[in-house]
């Protein structure tokens, strides 16, 4: 076996740099930039190259409005090139941007969640606060030195806004706002016998979901005269969760990260969930698959899924994952989830926000401030807005003639004026006074998966012939704690406040990869030793 003596001169540094990557304390977090502070003029004189990540799942519309955003950012500074870099999901840029943080080689903006951006704080002074820079007089939100039309900070919807506050500070600003929505199957509500009420509540969803599951026979439901029929699916239920939680006035974590989760009325969420799935009334996206799939086919009446997926919903959506022979006309309904307590609903509000990440150049950082500001324009939020169900973040956008406009032309087609995506649209334009957002902080991602986990694992095991029982559940929640390092001490303790300081897991790929270079070098290493020693007695 021959190794090449450069690489074997470098197997110490490489095994070091490996084992530091692997110590979460260590390499996880870049250390020792200096803070960021706002340059008293912009240096346009200086060529300036910036990154920029974003997430786009395969929507050529939705590529070509980031791309003309770029081209007419560039054309107002000539002197800042912005290098755009997409991804499939929010996940993989995560998990980029947690690699890349050991190797100092982060984007400049990057579109993510808040609670991924809680993670990246580990490094010091990695990502930028922003609340200096929003109300700064020349460059800030409306500031004199814009070249382009921007919204001052007041015109950000402050429900949005709030999101992206933690950690006492902004570390964000909203790109693109959504809830989630019920997309109903009216038709087979009707047929069941039932009218839509005006609020819809979790009785509702579960005594017609229940009704539907009555087959002939033949085993052909009688609703829709299929041998499929799951009446009620949700997309996500880490949200399921957490909304049924918010409904019911019950806790989910504090602002601090003081974890609530598991307690009296989640159980008794569970035994509800767990009841419905025995019947087959009920399952989610991770079992069965996309909620929309059913409700095209006339297999589903209640998939709750994100508005921003809107163009997916209903026989007509332009958008679409099963062939054109397995599509059923009916009418589709869009309402708010499903509510506890109808007199005061609940529903979350989500969706991508932009991050700054520091660099040693200040010019540089004021560079990608002024491109992450120039998506918060009406030409951006509007574009964006009109290719699902997402919201402009702004009130300068929600309210200029063009998007007022748009929304007016509900149903002018299947496209771009698509009914039940404008729907959805204006579901959350008329209840984000209902909304809220989850605390962030580092961990609450874990926290989130944490709350998802526990109805996916319910519904699993019923499916598997298991009891959903107390033994049932208090195995579930040890289980739940010691798989997302929630670090509880005893049965139903919460953690301590160094467990939840403590640095939150590195993404389950970046582990494995990882793992696999320490112990290629590990290997290395001790084959080297061997070898060398073997040489020694050779020469004895």
């Amino acid at each position: 076996m021959k190794i090449n003596k450069r690489l074997l001169s470098a197997l110490p540094v490489l095994a070091l740099t490996a084992g530091c990557c692997l110590t979460l304390t260590g390499c996880h977090g870049r250390e020792g930039l200096a803070a960021f502070e706002i340059p008293a003029e912009f240096d346009v004189s200086q060529n300036y190259e910036i990154t920029f990540w974003a997430k786009n799942d395969t929507n050529k519309t939705q590529t070509d409005i980031y791309e003309k955003a770029i081209d007419d950012f560039e054309a107002l500074y000539p002197n800042i090139t912005v290098n755009l870099r997409l991804y499939t999901d929010y996940g993989k840029i995560y998990n980029d941007v947690i690699t890349n943080i050991a190797t100092d080689t982060t984007p400049n903006v990057c579109i993510t969640y808040p609670d991924h951006i809680a993670t990246y704080l580990s490094g010091t002074n990695l990502v930028v606060p922003l609340e200096e820079l929003f109300a700064d007089e020349k460059y800030g939100l409306g500031g004199s030195d814009i070249r382009f039309d921007s919204p001052t900070t007041a015109e950000i919807i402050p429900q949005f806004l709030e999101e992206c506050s933690f950690g006492g500070h902004y570390y964000a600003i909203p790109y693109m706002r959504s809830t989630e929505a019920c997309y109903i199957n009216k038709t087979y509500v009707e047929a069941l016998g039932y009218t839509l009420p005006d609020v819809l509540t979790w009785d509702f969803v579960w005594e017609v979901s229940e009704a539907a599951m009555a087959q002939d026979s033949d085993g052909n439901y009688l609703v829709n005269g299929q041998k499929v029929m799951i009446p009620f699916i949700y997309k996500s239920t880490d949200n399921m969760m957490i909304q049924a939680l918010k409904q019911q006035n019950a806790g989910y974590s504090t602002e601090d990260g003081e974890i609530l989760l598991f307690h009296e009325t989640t159980e008794a969420f569970l035994r509800t969930i767990a009841k419905h799935a025995e019947s087959g009334a009920f399952s989610t996206f991770k079992i069965s698959s996309y909620p929309a799939n059913f409700l095209n086919a006339g297999q589903c009446i209640f998939a709750v899924d994100s508005t921003a997926g809107a163009t997916w919903m209903g026989s007509s959506a332009p958008l679409c994952d099963i062939s054109p022979d397995k599509i059923v006309e009916f009418e589709t309904t869009v309402m708010t989830i499903p509510q506890f307590d109808t007199d005061n609903p609940q529903m979350i509000s989500q969706g991508p926000s932009v991050c700054i990440f520091n660099k040693t150049d200040s010019q540089e950082v004021l560079a990608s401030w002024l491109f992450a500001q120039y998506l918060l324009t009406n030409d951006v939020q509007i574009a964006y807005s009109e290719t699902e169900g997402y919201v402009p973040v702004t009130s300068k956008a929600q309210n200029a003639p063009e998007y007022q406009d748009y929304l007016s032309r509900c149903g002018e087609d299947n496209s771009t004026y698509y009914d039940i995506k404008i729907q959805a649209a204006s579901l959350l334009l008329d209840n984000v006074g209902h909304t809220f957002v989850t605390p962030v902080f580092n961990g609450s991602t874990s926290l989130r998966d944490a709350a998802g986990h526990l109805i996916e694992t319910t519904v699993k095991s019923v499916n598997r012939k298991q009891t959903v029982d107390d033994a049932f559940i208090e195995k579930l929640y040890d289980d739940t704690v010691s798989l997302y390092r929630l670090n509880r001490t005893g049965s139903r303790n919460m953690p301590s406040a160094s467990d939840r300081a403590a640095l939150g897991a590195l993404p389950v790929i970046s582990v494995i990869l990882l793992s696999s270079l320490a112990a290629a070098w590990g290997f290395m290493l001790l084959y080297l030793a061997f070898m060398t020693a073997k040489k020694k007695r050779n020469r004895q």
